[in-house]
């Protein structure tokens, strides 16, 4: 069995690494040729400022007293400039975003991995294609546009990370460094002779990155007082810089100045209505810098020239269009001679709509029009031609997906017969009891396989395909073998399904589809978890449970409908509610204060360790009220973190795994322990009703091991132990497990749906992707992406640990190996992975792809991750460590 889940995990390591090759490589391509317009450009240089995190809304719209929050930026839209709302793509992070705007292209979420702070591939900028740049901000956003500049013409001034603080008393300061740095800059270059002739230099840019309106934005909120503050400060600031650029050049009119944001819009009305509004593409800026200071567009820039944002003759933006096109165009070429190459020619299909003819024929129509000074249709041609430019990439970069999918498909059908005919084989009767000897299969099906194998690589081989292709074309290949040597185990069962009444049969396989469904649907509408805990607060009444034990399945019924909720709350990080956080540390505080006076009733079997781990936990839950207010108060007032409450905070968390263990190992005061342990860790993290999602969700798992205690007396089997006087112990005894019944793939399956509404309970895949930064204000406010990212998986495994810790009980008072409801675990989850995957999109919105490939990595995360919590709960559940003295009695 070890061998078979090291290869289960194997296998899902490959199914969850397939999506990487499928829909997160990389879409860039090298070995274009540089293309710019062959006509002198409108400005000398440029100067782009990016406010990170700044709302078209809050930029845009009048304050309560009819006024502008930006009065300078508002009087050059109504009298100088253009305007228009720039539409990101997710993940609306600060890295994308700037890769977007200074080099076109959008990045693939394959970045993430290495934080957005590195380039996962080296790719062209605005920045590498000018004389010189010089930038200012940042540490997290500057060096990554350096490191990828050829030469050594890019410089970065940046300050310390450590100013970075969500708690500080004023990030505007963040954004004042920048513009006294840019003064003093300036003022310098006056001074220095080699400096001041390179500042007067043409095809130069300038880069201000102003962080401190998305720092007060998530220290404050967007609607806060300190964020449209700072908004006022960085109208100042840039009023100032202008004057500065007017003065050192003496006003020459060839200065450029792009204002935007790196993320953040909406599409409210402004009263700017009188005013001709220009909504870009993000991507779209990168090739309108580059054509305003005349330097070759970025090589893999995927926007198109918004040329009414130029101030310039039909000639010059019919010609830049003329270039935008051929640009894109190379990229097209490149990709689809890489394609060719690798392809065999009778299996290659070219992209129809942009054939080799078409393309001479779209240059050569331009070319005619810009001769004939029809430049509005050249405008219109390109557009066409960047259009279908754009749909030949995403061909050609999707071009092994369809036969990538449909091997990885085969695979999670091969895989999940294989565990379902293990599940048969080892763990059930449904064969007929006593099996007979097992025919080992002739030589003819490993031979096919072999043969079947052979050709695969081969044709693998001659088209050049990377390593990852022959892991995800050969895995099916042994995975079907495997499920074919178990012809026997195969014919058995449909011996035994022949007598299986029909009607039955249908009715629990309809039922076990419904449930999947449900919980597939529940990633998309969380209020499918709400009709799901509804149906569970229903079932004892359709049971005999309702008759035998009313209190347990009242109590069922209850916390059901209580969980059921939380699902049709609001997603958590919209309004902090410091209330239901207190109330939820004082519900702990009752119910440890309930426990310990228990313990002191009982005497005879009184431990002094036992008393001393409640009171810990009881102190650890007052300290986590105290340090959440007070770090909460501290930063209303700007004073920033205390360094007592990070202390404790980090104390708390620390001590969170190893208290538990110093509790007795009797199974409800080491799930309470475990509980009274995890929620001080969780209150810390929570800034609203969420904190009361782990306390109703562990009073549930109490009364689920109770009801499947009643379910086994149910079904006419004799109990001998009282669930109060049941230990948990790492050395089972084997020989108490049982087969698997029906009524056991009712019991994976809650347990599958309870991990679910653990996940989903009180977010989703928008919430957990953008989570509420404050959620790790009483830990650190200094922004660290990895270790901010890490707390916050932490509090979605909180709930997660829960679930498998009762379910370890479950297993224990059911005598049901873990092993054998794991199996059934494991193919539900794999059953829904595969929903998944065909449910991907590659179309639409890029945030409906993004969420459908989201789903599916947490359903294969889920299969994979489940080792590793049930692990964890068996560690958490059977190990004891004491603090002194011999070993003492534990019985309840």
């Amino acid at each position: 069995m070890l061998v078979f889940f090291v290869l289960g995990l194997l296998v899902h390591l490959v199914f969850f690494a397939s999506i990487f090759d499928i829909y997160f490589t990389s879409p860039l391509v090298h070995g274009m040729t540089p293309q710019f317009t062959p006509l002198p450009p409108p400005a000398r240089r440029l100067v782009l400022i990016v406010a990170d995190g700044l709302r078209a809304d809050s930029l845009y719209e009048l304050d309560d007293d009819g006024k502008s929050r930006a009065p300078f930026i508002r009087n050059i839209i109504m009298h100088e400039g253009s305007w228009g709302v720039s539409h990101t793509h997710v993940p609306t992070e600060s890295r994308p975003g700037h890769v977007a705007l200074i080099a076109g292209f959008y990045e693939d979420v394959s970045a993430v991995a290495k934080g957005w702070k590195e380039n996962p591939v080296e790719f062209d900028s605005l920045f590498n294609e000018s004389k010189y740049t010089w930038s200012w901000g940042s540490p997290d956003i500057l060096p990554m546009f350096a490191k990828g500049a050829s030469g050594d013409h890019v410089y970065t001034h940046s300050y310390g990370a450590e100013r970075e603080d969500f708690g500080a008393h004023d990030a505007t300061k963040l954004d004042t460094w920048v513009f006294d740095n840019v003064k003093d800059f300036f003022h310098d270059a006056r001074n220095n002779q080699s400096l001041f002739a390179k500042l007067n230099d043409e095809k130069i840019v300038f880069f201000l990155h102003l962080l401190g309106i998305d720092t007060n934005g998530h220290a404050h909120r967007p609607y806060s007082r300190e964020y449209q503050d700072n908004i006022k400060k960085v109208d100042d600031g840039v009023k100032e810089i202008v004057s500065v650029f007017k003065h050192f050049y003496g006003n020459d009119g060839k200065t450029t100045f792009i204002f935007t944001s790196d993320h953040g819009m909406t599409d409210w009305d402004w009263k700017l209505e009188n005013w001709k509004r220009l909504d870009v593409s993000q991507a779209d800026i990168a090739p309108l810098m580059a054509s305003l200071i005349g330097v070759p567009f970025p090589l893999n820039s995927v926007g198109t020239l918004p040329v009414d944002y130029l101030n310039n003759t039909d000639l010059f933006k019919a010609e830049s269009m003329f270039t935008n096109a051929v640009q894109i165009l190379e990229q097209f070429k490149v990709k689809m001679t890489q394609k060719k190459e690798v392809t065999l020619s009778f299996l290659f299909t070219p992209f129809k709509l942009l054939s080799d003819s078409k393309q001479q024929n779209f240059l050569r129509k331009a070319r005619s029009y810009i001769k004939q000074g029809q430049y509005d249709k050249v405008v219109s041609l390109c557009k066409e031609l960047i259009h279908l430019a754009l749909k030949g990439l995403s061909y050609y970069h999707t071009y092994d997906r369809f036969f990538l999918g449909v091997n990885v498909a085969l695979g999670f059908v091969g895989w999940t017969s294989y565990a379902s005919l293990l599940i048969i084989k080892s763990h059930s009767d449904l064969t007929g009891g006593v099996r007979k000897e097992v025919k080992k299969p002739g030589r003819l099906l490993p031979c096919s396989f072999v043969a079947i194998g052979i050709l695969v690589a081969f044709f693998l081989l001659i088209q050049a395909c990377p390593w990852t292709y022959y892991v995800y074309c050969l895995l099916p290949v042994s995975i079907w073998y495997a499920v074919l040597r178990e012809f026997q185990v195969i014919r058995d069962l449909a011996v035994s399904l022949s007598t299986f009444p029909l009607s039955r049969f249908a009715g629990s396989l309809s039922v076990f589809a419904l449930g999947i469904e449900v919980l597939v649907l529940s990633f998309f509408y969380r209020y499918m978890l709400t009709a799901g805990l509804i149906a569970f607060a229903s079932w004892p009444f359709f049971t005999q449970l309702w008759t035998r034990a009313k209190i347990t399945s009242l109590g069922w019924t209850c916390f059901s409908l209580l969980l059921a909720v939380f699902p049709l709350m609001p997603v958590v990080g919209r309004k902090p509610d410091l209330s239901l956080v207190m109330g939820a540390g004082l519900l702990v505080l009752l119910l440890s204060l309930l426990v310990i006076t228990s313990l002191i009733k009982r005497k005879d079997n009184f431990v002094n360790q036992e008393l001393l781990v409640h009171v810990f936990q009881m102190l650890s839950t007052v300290f986590s009220m105290l340090v959440v207010y007070g770090t909460h108060s501290s930063l209303l007032r700007k004073q920033g973190l205390p360094l007592l409450n990070q202390i404790v905070s980090w104390t708390l968390l620390g001590s969170s795994l190893v208290v538990p263990l110093l509790s007795p190992t009797s199974l409800f005061q080491r799930l309470f322990s475990i509980f009274a342990s995890l929620m001080p860790t969780y209150l810390l993290l929570s800034t609203g009703y969420e904190a009361l999602f782990p306390l109703v969700l562990s009073c549930l798992m109490f009364v689920w091991i109770q009801i499947e205690q009643e379910t086994r007396q149910q079904s006419g089997v004799s109990c001998k132990q009282k669930l109060t006087s049941i230990e948990f112990s790492c050395n089972t005894d084997i020989t108490q497990f049982r087969q698997l019944g029906l009524d056991d793939i009712r019991r994976a399956f809650f347990l599958v749906f309870f991990l679910v509404t653990a996940f989903f309970g009180t977010g989703n895949i928008a919430s957990i992707n953008s989570f509420d930064l404050a959620s790790v204000y009483c830990f650190l406010t200094v922004f660290s992406p990895f270790m901010m990212g890490a707390l916050m998986m932490w509090k979605i495994l909180i709930p997660f640990v829960l679930v498998m810790c009762a379910f370890e009980a479950v297993q224990l008072t059911t005598h049901l190996s873990s092993k054998s409801l794991f199996l059934i675990v494991l193919v539900i989850s794999d059953i829904m992975a595969l929903h998944f995957f065909f449910l991907v999109k590659d179309y639409g919105s890029w945030l409906d792809i993004g969420t459908s490939i989201s789903h599916y990595v947490i359903v294969m995360s889920m299969t994979t991750v489940l080792v590793f919590l049930n692990g964890l709960a068996q560690l958490l559940t059977t190990t004891q460590l004491r603090l002194s003295g011999r070993p003492k009695s534990h019985l309840v």
